[in-house]
């Protein structure tokens, strides 16, 4: 997320009441999550197994709940509940409407058709020649470019699945990202496309979706990807462009699939896969190197 006007060190300090460790004056433009952040953002860490890759990411202020030796060139926020006070950072800066508010700043371009029973939320785009069905539901932020066909009972924007257990009950990071969807993409049926936690969930030009597909938070697809129907990917996973994904494809939290791989039907995706290959099987492999596998076994 990048504020609307960039704030200070000692201005998010005293929003949440953290001890700040560097220059008062430190510029800060924006927060986000650990598999986005940039330079001059937040990232927050609550967890001494992730100091070192939140102390050594690209962000250059951390909110972290204790005192530690702060990398040069970088600002620490110290607070005795870092995910607390991510959340009170981001929907400070963000408006949480969530559908409970009138409709407003909707800009819908010339062309585009959308059934009235559609729901749209606020602050949302949609671009020329357009086609929205029934019961669709386009959440609050959402971008959407041209030539996009979105097919009955899909939801693009719904809340990150993104939690943390505490005192027995989970409690949820909220969502003040969004989702774009590029130009000439087709969406079917009863698809789920979660927001950002703090950046863009992003579906790129010409790719086309089946139905029935769940695509998490920040999960960046590339341009001309295909995507079969019961396909799950989660959060903060990369497609790169002109990727196949078949039926029933498992993809796990923050993996890469390269440039023109094919996962075969069920493939299990635990690991960053390289480009131009082909991947079956429960824990993903070179189809080829699973069949000669598969011979092995058959032979014993």
């Amino acid at each position: 997320m990048t504020f609307n006007h960039p704030q200070t060190l000692k201005s998010i300090a005293d929003l949440i009441g953290a001890q700040m460790i560097g220059d008062e004056n430190f510029p800060i433009l924006g927060t986000n999550e650990i598999h986005r952040v940039k330079a001059g953002e937040i990232v927050f860490v609550n967890h001494p197994k992730y100091y070192d890759k939140a102390l050594n990411s690209d962000a250059t202020i951390i909110l972290i709940d204790k005192v530690v030796d702060c990398p040069e060139g970088k600002a620490l926020l110290v607070s005795d509940d870092p995910f607390r006070d991510f959340n009170k950072i981001n929907t400070h800066f963000t408006r949480i409407y969530n559908f409970t508010e009138e409709l407003h700043d909707i800009e819908v371009g010339e062309g585009t058709r959308i059934h009235p029973s559609a729901v749209i939320g606020n602050e949302v785009r949609i671009g020329k020649n357009c086609t929205v069905f029934p019961n669709v539901v386009i959440g609050d932020r959402t971008v959407i470019g041209d030539n996009v066909i979105i097919q009955s009972g899909t939801v693009l924007g719904g809340d990150a699945f993104y939690y943390r257990k505490l005192n027995g009950n989970f409690d949820r990071l909220i969502s003040v990202g969004n989702v774009i969807i590029e130009d000439n993409v087709e969406i079917g049926n009863n698809c789920t496309i979660d927001r950002g936690v703090t950046d863009s969930t992003i579906i790129g030009e010409g790719s086309v979706l089946d139905n029935l597909i769940q695509i998490g938070h920040d999960t960046v697809i590339g341009k001309k990807v295909l995507i079969a129907s019961h396909a799950a990917i989660a959060g903060c996973c990369i497609i790169e462009d002109e990727v196949t994904v078949w039926g029933q494809v498992g993809m796990a939290s923050g993996n890469r699939v390269g440039k023109g791989a094919v996962l075969l039907g069920k493939t299990g995706v635990n690991k960053d896969l390289e480009g131009g290959k082909t991947y079956f099987g429960q824990l993903a492999e070179e189809f080829k190197q699973y069949l000669r596998k598969e011979v092995k076994l058959k032979k014993l």
